[in-house]
């Protein structure tokens, strides 16, 4: 869609932006707003085609693109680094990467239990605490996380990604107030159902049936449609905006 030059001049980090979820459509969204945009996900090569396809329609000076695991403190650091080094700033950071599942709590293992929290929360975690490391020195920032309803609203088979995306909505208001005496905003928006590929593939007919049928709306939000929540999130526009998780389209709880 036409930007309106809301984010002219910024450098953004938008983590697990491969593909065609909310990721790759904000960074689609921050580039229509005039961003500079680096791009990160835990999968190279569907990042790289990815990169390839932003930079061919708004130019490969601004998009770039570091493949990260951000259950790896040693890639955190080294995709702000980039960052810094490629653009001398760092001004927007989405923490979109999360990892989910359907697993009943009495069949749940510790170690499906673990790497959905450790993607989930301790990424988000990691990637907070790098940005933040970052904005502080230049005194001005804005981190979005990516959240979820489930957070607020029980869901069956939901238990280790409910947990972790509580945890994402705690931790934003609780950084937000650290960040506060340096200048830098962090909130999150809080989506219901955005569909994607990766959603069909992991979830079946009948449950996706049935969460649609909870919508306002009664249908699913497309991916661009909570990327523009974030754009507002990122820009100007919410300048007074801290610690606080916006609910998109959804009955809650």
């Amino acid at each position: 869609m036409p930007g309106h030059g809301l984010l002219a001049g910024r450098t953004a980090v938008v983590t697990a932006a491969a593909g065609a979820g909310i990721g790759g459509a904000t960074a689609r969204r921050f580039l229509e707003e005039g961003a500079r945009v680096l791009i990160s996900d835990a999968h190279a090569r569907r990042l790289k085609e990815h990169a390839e396809r932003l930079a061919g329609e708004f130019g490969s000076e601004r998009v770039a693109a570091v493949p990260c695991d951000v259950t790896d403190e040693n890639q955190v650091r080294a995709l702000f680094d980039t960052a810094l080094r490629e653009h001398g700033r760092l001004d927007v950071v989405v923490n979109n990467a999360g990892l989910g599942g359907t697993s009943s709590l009495v069949d749940m293992s510790d170690d499906q239990w673990t790497h959905v929290l450790d993607v989930t929360l301790n990424g988000t975690f990691r990637c907070t605490r790098a940005a933040l490391r970052r904005m502080r020195e230049a005194g001005a920032g804005v981190i979005v996380n990516n959240a979820s309803v489930v957070g607020w609203r029980a869901q069956p088979g939901q238990a280790h990604y409910a947990a972790a995306k509580a945890g994402v909505m705690a931790l934003t208001r609780c950084a937000a107030l650290e960040a506060a005496e340096y200048g830098v905003r962090v909130n999150a928006v809080s989506p219901s159902l955005a569909m994607h590929p990766h959603l069909v593939k992991v979830t079946t007919p009948e449950l996706l049936e049935e969460l649609t049928a909870r919508e306002a709306f009664g249908r699913y939000a497309e991916p661009w449609e909570v990327a523009n929540v974030i754009v507002f999130l990122a820009s100007d526009y919410s300048s007074y905006m801290t610690g606080e998780v916006v609910s998109v389209s959804d009955r809650h709880p």
